[in-house]
């Protein structure tokens, strides 16, 4: 199952020597409460909120192409028509990878720097998501700091380390990292209670293994700082009448598969919901790709999808950035955001775009669900009824002919919006638009 606020996380100590600064994690950490959301201004592509519900929900959503990444500051790194690239002079530093076998491997290092981002309200959660090539002896680092409303300066935290393989390296979140103002919980910054961040700047760390000739290349970057209110009214009904063809695939037919990634298929919820979007829009491995996934095993794509999402550290396949990450391999565009209501997810879905949605509820909370409770879950949402309710592929369905779900419209919003703060995967295809935004935009 998807992580939820509540749920605690295993984490380690790790030393990055002379280069990414050795962090030390707490036994434990959590996911975030859904706090508050809101919205602010950069000339990248960006959001500015004109809020007219009650309570406010702030979200300020920045997202970069090649282009915009030009105008960040460069550290021995280049901006080229593709993205970010190791510069000619990349720095030579040590990494000691905590589950690898060789310690202390030498790689080259860049460094890329966005400028200082001020959204128009204290914000106390925010996420970075990014869409990557990271050949074999490569992989990147996205870090994040803060400024108070105070003027303080926090130290830089990561909210991980990504490649898309798996091949002498370890994909991984680097947990709480407790300081003065705030934590990581698994991928998310969240303020200390009673702190509030007025601005942010990114750092990416671009890594190769010496020798190599390989560069890592960040193609696009999105952050989404937010504060949310605990609790928000039922949106209405846009009139979105319209349900997707997704394919529907079920976690459960997997139990037992792999269990070294993140307790085997019973688990793979964040997955499996990935993989329904790729395959709507005709994407995801090759045969090839996923040839050693065991032949008696149904929809192999699925047991690829979750090996290669899977996080050391967190120990689960909920990433959710990684899992963007992850679909962006496949030419497409990916990134996390948080939605403030259905009427926004109807857009999406009257322009052909399915969602990935994170959810969690209580027994009774959700009904025709078919787990009764779960602590963090992830579905895709498909279309809505007439009457306004939400048509879901539910990955928790014992087989396929059982994920498909028609969920009432206020109990899902409350297990989504008042739960995870309306965290979103948004997937499509490069050449695919996203809708025009309403009177606020957060994508």
């Amino acid at each position: 199952m998807r992580r939820s606020p509540t749920v605690l996380t295993s984490l380690v100590a790790l030393a990055l020597v002379a280069t990414l600064p050795s962090t030390s994690t707490s036994a434990s950490a959590t996911r975030p409460t859904a706090r508050a959301t809101g919205h602010g201004a950069f000339a990248a592509h960006v959001s500015t909120a004109a809020v007219s519900a009650t309570p406010v929900k702030r979200i300020a959503t920045v997202r970069w192409g090649p282009g915009a990444l030009a105008r960040g500051r460069l550290d021995r790194t280049a901006a080229t028509g593709r993205g970010v690239v190791l510069g000619a002079h990349p720095r030579r530093v040590t990494y000691d990878d905590p589950y690898g076998a060789v310690p202390r491997l030498p790689y080259d290092r860049g460094r890329w720097f966005s400028p200082w981002t001020r959204p128009s309200f204290g914000f106390d959660e925010l996420i970075a998501s990014y869409n990557a090539g990271t050949p074999v002896g490569t992989f990147v680092e996205v870090s994040v700091r803060g400024t108070t409303s105070g003027g303080r300066q926090s130290s830089w935290d990561s909210l991980g380390r990504w490649a898309s393989h798996d091949r002498n390296f370890h994909r991984m979140s680097l947990g709480d990292q407790r300081d003065d103002f705030g934590r990581v919980a698994v991928d998310t910054l969240v303020t200390r209670s009673g702190v509030t961040y007025r601005s942010w700047q990114l750092r990416l760390t671009l890594m190769s293994r010496v020798g190599n000739g390989k560069t890592p290349t960040v193609r696009r970057l999105a952050v989404m700082a937010s504060r949310l209110p605990t609790t928000s009214a039922t949106s209405p009904h846009g009139g979105v009448v319209r349900e997707l063809r997704v394919p529907r695939f079920s976690q459960q037919i997997h139990r037992g598969e792999y269990p070294r990634y993140n307790g085997g298929g019973e688990a793979w919820c964040s997955p499996t919901s990935t993989a329904m979007v790729l395959a709507y829009w005709d994407r995801g491995p090759t045969p090839a790709q996923y040839a050693w996934v065991n032949d008696s095993y149904r929809q192999p794509w699925v047991d690829y999808a979750a090996r290669y999402t899977f996080a050391r550290g967190y120990d689960g396949t909920g990433d959710w950035p990684f899992n963007t990450a992850y679909a962006a391999r496949f030419q497409a565009d990916a990134f996390v955001t948080r939605l403030r209501s259905l009427r926004e997810a109807e857009l999406f879905i009257r322009s052909g775009i399915p969602l990935v949605a994170s959810i969690s509820f209580g027994p009774g909370e959700l009904d025709g669900a078919p787990i009764s409770s779960t602590s963090g879950h992830v579905v895709v949402i498909v279309g809505f009824t007439k009457a306004g309710n939400v048509i879901v592929n539910d990955p928790a369905g014992r087989d396929a002919r059982h994920v498909r779900h028609v969920y009432r419209r206020g109990q899902f919003e409350n297990a989504w919006v008042d739960s995870s703060g309306g965290v979103t995967y948004v997937i499509h295809p490069l050449q695919r638009s996203l809708p025009a935004p309403a009177r606020h935009s957060n994508w």
